[in-house]
């Protein structure tokens, strides 16, 4: 039985996506510890420069170049994916829990008869069975699960979840795999890709971010958030109650359902600290987090902590950073 582990490389215009060194880090972990190689599969064009940003981190980059390849089409990948899987038998097959996998591995599970684990936290193997950790009732729980017996399995992790790989002294081997006949697929065709509309902020490349949650109580709140973030030199962002509740666009949401988010500092104000909201921002340098109820689980990923009342403490901590600046 084969102990090697593949990771779907996910890239969008030239560039390879964060959630792909986070999936070759976990892929390391489970080659290293059962014996295995790590792969990097890479499919699409015109792949040469992404190619050998890949050859420190992984052991094998295979390289599969098409004209069809070009943009992501599920139809294709579970083509060339099918055909690398049942060639090589790979004990894991990681992908992001992203729209890439969420189109793909349901139907290249099916396809080839072998479980898929999608949306986990984590993946081990107790003697010759898998199995996996997923959160389940909106985070508030955390489930295992044995998958069934079979040569490889199939598993998606959301962003977020592991750290992102850090290049080492090797260099991989590139292996360029010439891609099965792909025949044109007419009922499902790339037309172009649209991106989202910029908003006024990108949280995703600020360095500070004030982020609240319930615990702001009132829209008008928000007054109090922004003062503190312009103090700082921060930017703000929040948790999905502010955006359901109208108060705060989309582009500002951080967690599983939002953006992911590596900032030197996180202050949260008010967030509780579900699981889909940590998924977004455990990342951070820094995080502080300021909640009246001492049982938060935010609490549990925070490097700092203060319980009680945000606004008292905001207030003051403004004035004592004006105070210190003034200086």
């Amino acid at each position: 039985m084969s102990r090697d582990v593949f990771v779907l490389v996910e890239h969008r215009q030239g560039v390879i996506r964060d959630i792909t060194f986070e999936l070759l880090a976990k892929g390391r972990q489970l080659a290293n510890g059962y014996g295995g190689s790590l792969w990097a599969i890479l499919i699409g064009a015109d792949l040469e420069a992404m190619a050998e940003s890949l050859r420190q981190v992984v052991d094998k980059a295979v390289v599969v170049e098409a004209p069809r390849l070009c943009h992501f089409h599920s139809d294709y990948y579970q083509q060339v994916l099918a055909t690398l899987l049942q060639e090589h038998r790979p004990l894991f097959t990681l992908m992001g829990h992203t729209s890439y996998g969420w189109e793909l591995a349901p139907c290249l599970g099916a396809a080839l008869g072998i479980p898929l684990a999608p949306g986990c936290i984590d993946i081990w193997l107790e003697g010759e069975l898998a199995v996996c950790k997923r959160m389940v009732y909106g985070g508030k729980i955390v489930g295992e699960y044995s998958l069934r017996p079979s040569w490889g399995y199939l598993v998606t992790f959301p962003a977020g979840t592991f750290p992102a790989a850090a290049p080492s002294a090797q260099a991989g081997l590139i292996i360029r795999q010439q891609p099965p006949q792909l025949e044109e697929i007419a009922e499902k065709v790339f037309v172009r890709l649209m991106e989202s509309p910029a908003g006024e902020v990108d949280i995703c490349q600020s360095q500070k971010i004030v982020a609240v949650g319930r615990g702001i109580r009132e829209r008008e709140h928000l007054r109090l958030a922004e003062e503190l973030a312009k103090t700082i030199g921060a930017v703000v962002a929040c948790s999905r109650p502010i955006v359901d509740a109208g108060w705060l666009p989309k582009d500002r949401q951080v967690g599983s359902s939002g953006k992911t988010v590596r900032p030197k500092l996180y202050l949260a104000l008010g967030i509780s600290g579900d699981f889909q909201h940590v998924m977004g921002m455990k990342g951070a340098e820094t995080i502080i987090a300021i909640n009246k109820d001492p049982n938060a689980p935010i609490f549990s990923v925070a490097h700092y902590g203060v319980v009680d009342d945000l606004f008292k403490v905001v207030p003051a901590l403004i004035t004592t950073v004006q105070g210190m600046q003034a200086k």
